[in-house]
């Protein structure tokens, strides 16, 4: 999305964004809906063998999908920050598009890049709503941290004695 413009660039950034701004148990019902055994990606999926909906690869579909928009926003915001006369200067020089990638725009928004990452991935080890649409919460099989993290606090509580000074 860097350097396009119109309205198709708003259409895709709206799309692209939308997870952020969905409840997280809306955007897993859609996943659910998308990636169920009676959808047409789920059907062809599971005709090669493979089942997404209530599995352990449906937890980091979840996890990937809501925290997406950290990431590209954030990324984005680093890639629009660099001064595109730099990058008139490589094409002038004669780099082609990749190499000017790769050596002038990537390391100078490098810190926008990291960001993103860093967001993206503490919004994703927190993800539940999604996670638990999606994969579900099925003991030793798709059991995810976020759900764990309650009932080990009950326990460790249940088991809490008062020791005795001395």
């Amino acid at each position: 999305m860097y350097g396009s413009k119109g309205r198709i660039r708003g259409w895709i950034d709206g799309v692209l964004t939308l997870p952020l701004v969905l409840p997280p148990t809306v955007v897993g019902f859609f996943l659910l809906i998308v990636f169920g055994r009676r959808s047409f990606i789920g059907q062809a999926l599971e005709h090669l063998g493979f089942t997404i909906a209530f599995s352990w690869p449906a937890t980091v579909i979840a996890a990937v999908v809501v925290a997406f928009p950290l990431m590209y926003r954030t990324a984005l915001g680093g890639f629009e920050q660099v001064n595109p006369t730099l990058l008139e200067a490589a094409r002038t020089l004669g780099a082609s598009e990749w190499r000017i990638f790769q050596r002038v725009l990537l390391p100078l928004a490098w810190p926008g890049v990291l960001a993103g990452t860093v967001l993206a991935f503490a919004r994703a080890l927190g993800e539940f709503g999604a996670t638990l649409m999606l994969a579900g919460n099925i003991p030793g099989r798709t059991e995810h941290r976020p759900s764990r993290l309650p009932s080990f606090r009950l326990l460790r509580l249940a088991t809490w004695r008062l020791r005795p000074f001395g």
